[in-house]
């Protein structure tokens, strides 16, 4: 069986530099803790508690003598707010994409545009990006269905949670464009998401068997599963070797992998050691 791994499966710029800044700081003496997972990956989450980072929801379960460190994902505006008010030590590991999409919010609110964004509404990135947004007219939109419920406006403002499709930010933008006077856009997707998807379409077109890997609460991760998924029926998402069914490669002469953005290399080479090991 032939064994095809996407070329770039695994970490992004954003969560390659959050990781390498989260284990740096753990090397530092002194109690350390981050709010919020640092990626959506539980694997790596864990290595980093054995590091003795702690993970924790909110503000209020710091002790107040621990360092912090800010997930890639950013949080929201207030609690940043409150971390700099109790002048805690910071170490920001916001991916710099996610920034550029809260200060592209924070802009149109500022200028009075009614905000709208292209994310999913309970994912802590979006989340942080509607607060720096400023404004009680801000809209979280997942597609262009969502979109039809925006009330129609003279001025309106968009941005995208960094992982989006092209193709459904581009869809929206076309349909606000068609209820406002004018429409103020930021494509705040980052491009190795781009890049991803693509590769992720034409891998799961050539092969019998197509596997996703990275963490179930993954955005991104889940967001190649159903590209994949639309192309190859027979895709299957998975966080570890572990999960891999044999029977799934029943008859396959060939299988693609691929790997969501928040996924460590370790657990990418452990996949393919098992696919070779089936294979046999």
């Amino acid at each position: 069986m032939n064994i095809v791994l996407a070329r770039s499966a695994g970490f992004c710029f954003g969560v390659k530099r959050a990781v390498n800044m989260a284990f740096a700081a753990a090397e530092q003496a002194g109690p350390i803790c981050s709010l919020g997972p640092l990626i959506h990956s539980p694997q790596l989450v864990e290595r980093l508690q054995g590091e003795g980072v702690r993970v924790v929801a909110s503000v209020a379960e710091m002790t107040g003598d621990e360092t912090v460190i800010i997930r890639s994902h950013g949080i929201r505006r207030e609690e940043e707010q409150q971390l700099r008010q109790r002048q805690l030590p910071l170490v920001d590991a916001t991916c710099p994409f996610v920034k550029k999409a809260q200060e592209y919010a924070g802009l149109l609110g500022e200028q009075g545009y009614t905000v709208v964004i292209v994310g999913e509404q309970e994912h802590p990135e979006v989340q942080g990006i509607v607060s720096y947004a400023c404004s009680d007219s801000v809209y979280v939109v997942a597609d262009v269905a969502g979109a039809r419920q925006v009330p129609s406006g003279r001025r309106l403002g968009l941005v995208a949670q960094t992982t989006q499709a092209y193709e459904n930010f581009r869809a929206i933008a076309m349909e606000l464009l068609g209820r406002c006077k004018e429409l103020r856009v930021f494509n705040t997707i980052c491009d190795a998401t781009a890049v991803r998807q693509n590769e992720a379409r034409e891998l799961a077109a050539s092969v019998d068997r197509m596997l996703v890997i990275g963490g179930h609460n993954s955005a991104n991760t889940n967001r190649l599963a159903r590209i994949c998924s639309d192309i190859q029926p027979r895709t299957f998402h998975i966080e570890t070797a572990s999960e891999i069914d044999p029977a799934w490669l029943v008859g396959a002469a060939s299988v693609g992998i691929t790997a969501g953005a928040s996924t460590p290399e370790w657990i990418i080479r452990e996949v393919v050691e098992k696919l070779q090991q089936l294979t046999k």
